[in-house]
């Protein structure tokens, strides 16, 4: 069975990069593609290369709407801003969505998911594509039963919009479903700068620098007196990590409804 796929985000880092793929995959096509600095071309001429014989639209209804042959699937990475919205009109047309951009918090996920459940379709969520940070994100849910208190800390590059990046709200996330973390001095109580202790994501403090230099990273330290345990993802310049997780989202996200948060949850689920 072939998969029909619209990538909105398709001349970005990582969008472009998973629409190479899609169109290389025997069993996936490309129907369409969402850039608005380059609606109305062929994407391969967006890539200023041959074309590919798929139209770039300017918003995500546009594409589903116009696709000859329809689509099965819409992947986001497109930017905070814009994600929300486009998923949501993806499920209003029963398109099923693969979300690999950041930024929605546990209420737009809550309002997805119901949209999803109700539509019938699936949307698979990951704050990180990538194999190795999802078996990152599982081996810290292993840990976190056994060990009373964690930090998260990200790291990103100075332009990133958005903080704490997504990989470590949905990491806080998942924590807090198989634990709470204790702290010696709960943030409330600390005297000088109590901002200095991080953001409280999903009861988890979560510290995110942002400086040139960094891509993606993101670690988790879990604490014992005399010992700590630091369970850390690093992310090279590509994009290529990625893609692999993206597309077997793609692949996977049709046997679901509803929402599923993080890869190692398809993986491991």
């Amino acid at each position: 069975m072939t998969v029909s796929v619209c990538v909105a985000g398709a001349t970005g880092w990582t969008g472009r990069a998973v629409a190479e793929a899609v169109l290389a995959a025997d069993d996936l096509r490309l129907r369409s593609a969402v850039s608005r600095s380059t609606a109305g071309s062929d994407l391969g001429v967006a890539w200023d290369e041959e074309p590919v014989g798929v139209t770039v639209h300017a918003g995500v209804a546009e594409a589903l709407d116009g696709a000859s042959g329809g689509v099965d699937v819409l992947v986001d990475y497109t930017s905070h801003a814009a994600v929300r919205a486009n998923t949501l009109a993806a499920i209003e047309r029963g398109v099923a969505v693969v979300i690999g951009s950041s930024g929605l918090s546990a209420d737009d996920f809550a309002e997805i998911d119901a949209a999803a459940r109700a539509a019938g379709v699936g949307v698979v969520a990951a704050g990180n594509f990538s194999l190795t940070a999802a078996m990152a994100q599982a081996a810290a849910r292993l840990v976190a039963p056994h060990l009373p208190g964690w930090e998260i800390i990200d790291y990103a590059s100075a332009g990133k919009p958005d903080a704490p990046s997504g990989t470590s709200r949905e990491l806080a996330e998942q924590l807090a479903a198989v634990a709470t973390p204790r702290a010696e001095v709960p943030v409330a109580d600390v005297a000088g700068h109590p901002e200095a202790r991080g953001a409280t994501i999903a009861g988890t403090q979560v510290h995110s620098v942002r400086l040139p230099s960094f891509v993606v990273s993101t670690e988790v330290v879990f604490g014992l007196p005399d010992e700590r345990l630091v369970i850390r993802h690093d992310a090279g310049s590509t994009a290529a990590p990625y893609v692999a997780g993206t597309l077997l989202a793609i692949r996977r996200v049709g046997e679901r409804v509803g929402v599923t948060r993080g890869l190692d949850t398809l993986l491991l689920g």
